[in-house]
């Protein structure tokens, strides 16, 4: 059955590790009648959980995919069909939550009750602002002891949003919780058993009713100001009905206007169903976003895709699975038309045509069988030899390229050499499947000890790599202590000049050319460019300084790590008619830019990463003491409860092994969460001691 475009929401919900993003998809799953029986994170027993390391460790790794269905008024024609992406929280799975949010209408960002705004819903939350996500909020903890929702809303207010708006305000908090206000209505639900399907409706608490009306009125103004016919009967002192409010709250919401927030508390079955029919009334359908934008590939003119059955099928890749049943999994989200089983499809973003051996509805690691997806379907096909998360897929006869995902670089590294012989082969496949579902691992070949390397976002990814390698796919494997992601770069302007000359009798080598490099802002990347006149320098000799220069460009001339933000120009040289050739060219600008890179004060980068810890009082002295003498900088310090919270910067290179020292400092009592924010130059110090450790 197509289900009506108008009545379906690709949505994910995105958080802070242990917000309680897996036990409110848990919940919904089972209000919406897709298990009968609730699964608990913390028994190992979560549905969409489903890979053995997310249930040992109580943390989601892998963003799973499933599908139900949700009703708010109890007739058939109003049933929601809700494609629900759950992510990982820990930043070592960013990649997750981005690829995620790129196909995605809309997202629930979810906040724990007693600590607010974490470090890492700040960057989910920065993540869905840069896609333009629309987004719901839902504080959810509000049983737990120290849960206060106003200090909640403080702080989205002041780190993320002042446009954030609450629909609902708790009855009670920590284990007087027991129900939520609609603001709209002015009725209080309170909730009579423990599975939250009794809820009774009352008449506002008495001493609830001033801050409901403050906390309305403020809701009715921001809703008021996105409407001009609302704005003028608010202007004037009138009741606006109900049904107003919410139409105009579901555009504002649509637009990224308004984020409306409600409470509750996922563990103890409080709120989970108001949820819902917020994400059906406030989120948008895959109509109400905007088309989306690409481009045709041989032609480059812009070209859009309307989320229609009628037009030609567009999709994008944005998850590649390994199955071990079914093989390679492709998850994509399809943009516009329809895509049957057993048809064609062209990967513009490589340029083959693929057959579609099979399409199947996911719902975590189960699969269903279907036959043809529509335009707004989160899916995935079963049989791609050559695609890989972020390509675009698209009908045969109308190729369009779209915007593709770009993923952040991985920070840290170790070596892995395999226990035997027979773990040779099997971890060569292993890498190069692992490498194909996840866009932030790398593996790569150390020419000087010719050892494995693998990089990936933090401690934990490459932990879990490393364990899925052994069970997965049987491979024994001795890992080396993780190593700093280095990289380098110039901090001036210099040119000099790179010669290849060979001659042997008979035909020999000649290349020259003259390199300028400049320095570009963090993060900003390479660029080349030819400033080639009058045929100085031949064209198709020019893609081959290119070539040089790139290569060149992999191992620095301080420590041997890669090259970033630096643009290099060739702008002089010569040839020779007879003995030029591009591998002369490619050698002379290799030694180019190793000359010119010496000139230009080159520098050795590190990852610096942000970091939160969370500590009681009476630690704090030796934490920030400990912190300091790992070459941290301490931005703010605040309360959160009784607890205190320190926000600092600190080199990655420094953070190794951290988790265990607090604990020590701490009697086990302070926690803390980093993740990557910036690379930074090396002191000088630290600079000498990279480069001898480099070369030992």
């Amino acid at each position: 059955m197509r289900h009506p475009l108008e009545k379906v929401r690709n949505i994910g919900i995105i958080a802070h590790i242990d917000a309680g993003k897996s036990t409110i998809t848990e919940r919904i799953l089972y209000y919406t009648g897709k298990k009968h029986k609730m699964g608990e994170v913390h028994d190992g027993e979560a549905e969409m959980d489903w890979m053995a390391q997310e249930k040992e460790r109580g943390i989601t790794i892998t963003s799973a995919a499933t599908t139900c269905f949700w009703g708010p008024k109890p007739s058939p024609e109003d049933i929601h069909q809700i494609n629900i992406i759950d992510t990982p929280g820990h930043i070592d799975f960013t990649a997750e939550v981005q690829r995620s949010l790129r196909v995605l209408d809309g997202g629930v960002v979810v906040f724990d009750g007693v600590a607010g705004v974490e470090p890492q819903s700040e960057t989910v939350w920065h993540q869905a602002e840069k896609f333009g996500v629309p987004l719901l909020a839902f504080v959810n903890k509000m049983d737990r002891t120290g849960a206060n929702f106003y200090a909640d809303i403080d702080s989205i207010h002041e780190r993320l949003t002042k446009d954030a708006h609450p629909i609902q305000l708790p009855i009670g908090a920590e284990d007087k919780f027991k129900g939520v206000i609609d603001l709209f209505v002015r009725k209080a639900y309170i909730y009579e058993d423990e599975l939250g399907e009794k809820i009774k409706e009352e008449a506002i608490p008495e001493d609830m009713k001033d801050k409901v009306e403050k906390y309305r009125g403020e809701l009715v103004e921001a809703i008021a100001g996105h409407d001009d016919k609302l704005a003028s009967q608010y202007l004037e002192g009138k009741d606006i009905p109900v049904d107003e409010l919410k139409k105009v709250l579901h555009k504002a919401v649509v637009e990224v206007k308004i984020v409306p927030v409600l409470c509750g508390s996922a563990l103890k079955n409080k709120g989970v169903q108001f949820l819902l029919d917020a994400i059906c009334e406030y989120l948008p359908n895959p109509t109400e976003v905007p088309s989306v934008e690409g481009f045709h590939p041989k032609t480059k003119k812009k070209e859009e895709r309307q989320a229609r059955d009628d037009q030609p099928f567009a999709g994008l890749a944005f998850k590649i699975a390994t199955d071990p049943f079914v093989g390679t999994l492709c998850y994509f989200r399809v943009y516009s038309g329809k895509l049957q089983s057993g048809s064609y499809v062209l990967n513009t973003s490589t340029g083959d045509k693929e057959r579609v051996g099979r399409i199947v509805r996911m719902h975590a690691n189960h699969r269903e069988n279907v036959e043809e997806v529509y335009a707004g379907d989160i899916a995935a096909i079963v049989g791609l030899k050559n695609t890989s998360t972020g390509h675009t897929l698209c009908d045969v006869g109308h190729p369009i390229v779209l915007e593709s995902i770009t993923f952040p670089e991985p920070v840290i590294s170790v070596a892995i050499e395999p226990k035997t012989k027979a773990d040779q082969e099997k971890m060569g496949l292993a890498l190069t499947k692992l490498t194909q579902e996840d866009p932030t691992f790398r593996v790569k070949t150390d020419e000087e000890t010719a050892q494995t390397i693998i990089s990936g976002m933090g401690e934990l990814h490459l932990e879990i790599i490393v364990d899925r390698m052994k069970r997965e796919f049987k491979v024994g494997a001795n890992i080396g202590k993780p190593q700093v992601a280095y990289k380098e770069t110039i901090q001036a302007m210099a040119e000099a000049q790179g010669k290849y000359v060979h001659q042997s009798g008979g035909r020999g080598q000649y290349g020259d050319c003259w390199l300028r490099v400049e320095p570009k802002e963090r993060g900003q990347g390479f660029e080349f460019d030819s400033e080639i006149k009058g045929g100085v320098i031949p064209k198709e000799f020019v893609s081959a300084i290119e070539k040089g220069v790139k290569e060149a460009m992999e191992t620095g001339v301080l420590a041997g790590y890669p090259m970033v933000d630096m643009s290099v120009t060739v702008y002089d040289g010569s040839y020779h008619e007879v003995d030029s050739s591009e591998i002369a060219f490619k050698i002379a600008a290799n030694r180019a830019l190793n000359a010119v890179t010496k000139l230009a004060k080159p520098v050795i980068l590190e990852p610096v990463m942000k970091i939160e810890v969370v500590t009681p009082e009476k630690f704090m002295g030796d934490v920030i003491g400990d912190l300091n003498s790992k070459r941290a900088s301490i931005s703010e310090m605040k309360d959160r409860g009784n607890m205190k919270v320190i926000d600092a910067m600190v080199p990655l290179a420094e953070m190794f092994g951290y988790a265990t020292q607090l604990r020590s400092m701490s009697q086990g009592r302070a926690s803390y969460s980093m993740e990557f924010d910036h690379y930074s130059p090396v002191p000088s110090k630290i600079t000498e001691e990279i480069i001898e450790g480099k070369r030992k």
